[in-house]
């Protein structure tokens, strides 16, 4: 493109500016041409005037006018002392009197018109150019005819001359124009051979590549878009790659977690079916095959409610706090009979918006979390309160709490802190991925806060 625009432009400019140059000389010749002939047609107006007065004045005295002619011719030969100018009279196409060569004034000079009227011309006579002016003197003496003639050559040289120079000159401007032409557009096509290269670097995966801006006028701002443009691809695809590996990950983890039930009840289900087992044996081989497949079940169950939670919106309603704690309440109560664990509810608001089952269920998640983070004479305080005028619940747990690392991760699905003991309570590491979306459904935020030895706190901060 650079190129064809070097060679366009250079054309353009050495078109128009030759043709201008060509304009101006053929301006400066027709003015050169036509100053010679004024002065011609002058010269040759005032020898005739003069002439035909002398003619008058010879008539009026009696004498021959054709035995006077030389000598009345003769004061006018000052008139080529410079030899540019020459003078010849004719009778009746005869010459009778030249001031010059008579055969470049017969061979030039051409028949003027006979109703007195001169004619005047250009005539190129070997290496020299002439002005030829010729006429007839009215009657009485309408045989007579003056010729004029006058060497233009000089003024016809120093045109050339200058032509020559305004072209050299034309040329040489030429080569300067194509030079600093060059230069421009090497300028101004370096930030598109940049983008293009950038481009390049980009989509070979250098997301990170910059263009660099100077200045403020319109390239700077183009590169200012294309850098935003390009933060915005590595922001993209940075996300892209981030929800890739989420998904490898959650595959992986998937698979992990159905692995190890269905090795274990295929294993249990041979033993079954290849040993002679007692009636304890054979009962306790399936309770784990039951264990499992409650495993099983309990993994199937939260995926098909993250799934449907995704796909679909809630029925949102006013749902009293009081009932909605009291609800939980019970049905916590078997899990906290053993566990000599004490639970608080209170409220400093009355109602919230949402979807009864789905509070329900994200509230027994947090708190059974908070649970299994207590230890026997654990505490664990549950509030709806209003902050920075927005409505909030919080659990919040006096146990074991964790690091900053297991608190970034924890609601990834699969994900376990401690897997151990997940795996031994029958959890499946879906229960905060669960709780975050059902927040989100409600256009709620759930956040976390956690020290080692400290507690975790819980909170759901309603936007709406």
């Amino acid at each position: 493109m650079k190129q064809r625009t070097f060679l366009t432009t250079l054309a353009l400019f050495l078109f128009f500016f030759n043709l201008g140059i060509f304009i101006v000389s053929v301006a400066m010749f027709r003015d050169t041409v036509n100053r010679a002939e004024d002065r011609s047609l002058s010269e040759h107006y005032f020898i005739a005037s003069a002439l035909i007065k002398d003619l008058q004045a010879v008539q009026g005295r009696g004498t021959d006018i054709d035995g006077s002619l030389n000598s009345l011719l003769q004061p006018y030969s000052y008139l080529s002392g410079d030899n540019k100018a020459g003078l010849a009279f004719y009778k009746n196409n005869q010459l009778v009197y030249s001031s010059k060569d008579a055969t470049v004034l017969r061979n030039n000079s051409l028949e003027p018109p006979g109703n007195g009227n001169r004619l005047a011309t250009i005539r190129k006579v070997e290496d020299k150019t002439y002005v030829i002016v010729s006429g007839k003197f009215p009657a009485p003496y309408a045989s007579y005819t003056l010729v004029y003639s006058y060497d233009t050559t000089e003024a016809i040289n120093s045109w050339s001359r200058l032509k020559n120079i305004l072209f050299f000159a034309g040329f040489v401007l030429s080569i300067l124009f194509a030079f600093g032409l060059l230069l421009v557009l090497n300028r101004i096509f370096r930030p598109l051979k940049q983008i293009s290269q950038t481009s390049k670097d980009i989509a070979d995966g250098a997301y990170q590549t910059r263009l660099p801006v100077s200045g403020h006028d319109e390239l700077a701002k183009m590169s200012q878009s294309f850098n935003h443009m390009a933060e915005e691809i590595q922001r993209q695809m940075t996300e892209l790659k981030d929800a890739a590996d989420k998904k490898q990950q959650f595959v992986d983890n998937f698979a992990h977690e159905l692995r190890t039930p269905l090795t274990a009840i295929y294993g249990y289900a041979e033993y079954m079916q290849k040993a002679v087992l007692s009636e304890d044996d054979r009962l306790s081989a399936l309770n784990y095959i039951m264990s499992e497949s409650r495993r099983l079940q309990t993994v199937a169950f939260q995926l098909l409610k993250l799934a449907d939670l995704q796909n679909n919106q809630i029925n949102c309603e006013e749902l009293k706090v009081y009932s909605l704690f009291e609800t939980v309440r019970q049905t916590l109560n078997g899990k906290l009979a053993g566990n000599d664990i004490q639970i608080e509810f209170s409220s400093e608001i009355e109602t919230i918006r949402g979807d009864s089952c789905l509070m329900e269920s994200m509230l027994i998640n947090l708190i059974d979390n908070a649970i299994k983070a207590c230890g026997k004479g654990g505490h664990i305080m549950v509030s709806a309160a209003m902050e920075a005028e927005r409505k909030t619940i919080s659990v919040r747990d006096n146990g074991k709490g964790m690091t900053p690392d297991i608190l970034s991760q924890i609601t990834e699905p699969f994900y376990r802190g401690e897997k151990s003991r997940n795996r031994s309570d029958g959890g499946a590491g879906l229960g905060l991925a669960l709780c975050k979306q059902i927040a989100s459904s409600h256009e709620a935020e759930l956040s976390f806060s956690s020290r080692p030895g400290e507690g975790t706190t819980a909170k759901i901060t309603f936007t709406t």
